[in-house]
């Protein structure tokens, strides 16, 4: 009677080992296209990406649109490995939430788990896709506003409560090796922003923009998040002849003040960023570009507390190129972090497209490598696919495109750097300056009577060539 007793409990032991296994092996379910059933529901696990792998490093001659031909994330380039130097972060507004909607057309991208809806339970499943397309990109960043993750509600307090229950589902994906490259309240969408949020001309709205940071800094401390960033595209003006500017300019500064303030108290070591754009959607807004928004830093006595997030795209709105910019914010000591991507000149707004110019991305990548990298901060794709771009395939295509094209950039420039061609050139174009007198100069020590007595003695000067022909062969060649 025992031995039978004892063959059987093994015999179940068995059966409960293969089931077990069975469970434990069968594959994720896939999302349906009519986001029926399990798919519909935000607690839904599956494979958001059925069909697409693990995006993995394959090297220059790779054909396999689904590979990494630049981007080789371990691999050590001047001392410091390429994920290092470029820190990918995802954008969920354009990757999540972008429709293909422009001012002419309605939106051409329904994604096969979307429903329709801004539910709750919708938010929960973008969410999920968000760190699958994570995972499958091999990154570790990703960004975010406050109402691109989770539904506004009819109060602050139902807005708050909605994006508690979506950031902690976040919290959760996360795990110990995710973090946000950086939070942002989005304060520019809703009527009442209509007049701006930190320099509208009611009072109310200014409150009720500062108790939305609030909100967004504490997700964003709470997820882990690196900086914070500001992006004040309705901060600004229509027209002068109803502007006090004076004012809205001392509310913006004030603002900025009390978000510093409020991230101290809180424990928050994240950076906080300012984001230039000289226009669009309003007439003029306050952060034109990099100069203008170093210069309203130092006025109100904030250069120490902010940084700045550059955007190539907004760079060339702004009449600049993105390598201007990324020098200026560089040369000020506030380079924070930068939005990859660029625009089209033939179009004139701020097409948002992915940064696919390996000659824009080599320059981008000498300024990065003179200011030692950017790190809180990084790249973030603030880029969205075309229109007409609309398989799911797309978004993983645009986003291996997009970091191909800035690896590739980081290689030129360390070639670049390395080869020594361009920086003797620049040398030898100021090698007048490396002398006693020209020490004196750049000390500020040699006054007008010093160099007119020089000029006298010396003559009319000889101006050498700037060889910029030769600048651009070397460049050229490094590309």
């Amino acid at each position: 009677m025992k031995m039978k007793s004892v063959k059987f409990l093994l015999l179940l032991s068995s059966l409960i080992v293969v089931v077990s296994y069975t469970a434990t092996a069968a594959p994720p379910p896939t999302c349906p296209a009519d986001v029926s059933s399990d798919c519909g529901s935000g607690e839904w696990e599956g494979d958001f990406f059925p069909g697409i792998p693990k995006i993995k490093y394959e090297g220059p001659t790779s054909k396999n649109p689904l590979a990494y031909k630049w981007y080789n994330a371990e691999e050590e380039i001047l001392g410091k490995k390429m994920k290092d130097w470029l820190r990918f972060s995802i954008a969920f507004w354009h990757t999540f939430r972008g429709t293909g909607g422009d001012p002419f057309g309605a939106p051409t991208k329904t994604w096969p788990w979307e429903d329709g809806t801004n539910s709750l339970a919708m938010a929960k499943r973008r969410m999920r896709a968000n760190f699958e397309f994570l995972d499958k990109l091999g990154l570790d960043r990703w960004c975010f506003h406050d109402r691109d993750i989770a539904p506004e509600g009819k109060t602050i307090e139902e807005s708050n409560a909605n994006l508690d229950e979506v950031v902690a589902l976040a919290k959760e994906l996360q795990g110990t090796r995710i973090r946000p490259l950086w939070g942002t309240a989005q304060l520019f969408f809703h009527p009442r922003y209509m007049h701006g949020a930190a320099t509208s001309p009611e009072l109310g709205v200014y409150a009720y923009s500062a108790a939305q940071v609030k909100k967004a800094i504490e997700v964003t401390h709470y997820l882990g998040g690196e900086n914070y960033v500001f992006w004040g595209g309705r901060e600004g003006y229509q027209s002068l002849l109803n502007t006090d500017m004076e004012r809205e300019l001392n509310h913006m500064a004030h603002f900025f003040e009390a978000a510093v303030a409020y991230k101290k108290k809180i424990g928050f070591n994240g950076t906080l960023l300012i984001e230039p754009k000289p226009q669009e959607p309003t007439k003029h807004q306050y952060d034109w570009d990099a100069a203008t928004s170093a210069n309203f830093l130092r006025k109100y006595g904030l250069i120490g507390e902010f940084k700045l997030n550059i955007e190539c795209n907004h760079a060339t709105l702004s009449g600049h190129s993105c390598h201007h910019e990324i020098e200026t914010a560089r040369i000020n000591g506030i380079l924070g972090n930068i939005d990859a991507n660029s625009g089209d000149p033939q179009v004139g707004w701020d097409t948002d497209q992915f940064m696919m110019d390996v000659g824009e991305a080599t320059l981008v990548m000498l300024s990065v490598i003179k200011n030692g990298g950017l790190a809180p901060g990084g790249f973030n794709f603030d880029a969205k696919l075309r229109r007409e771009s609309t398989d799911v395939e797309d978004i993983f295509i645009a986003h291996i495109a997009g970091m191909d094209t800035i690896a590739r950039g980081l290689r030129n420039a360390a070639k670049l750097i390395e080869g020594g061609l361009l920086d003797e050139l620049v040398r030898k174009r100021y090698a007048s300056f490396d002398t006693e007198l020209g020490a004196q100069i750049e000390a500020g020590k040699a006054d007008f009577e010093l160099l007119e007595k020089k000029t006298i003695q010396w003559g009319e000067p000889k101006v050498g060539s700037a060889k910029q022909e030769l600048a651009e062969m070397i460049f050229q060649s490094a590309i």
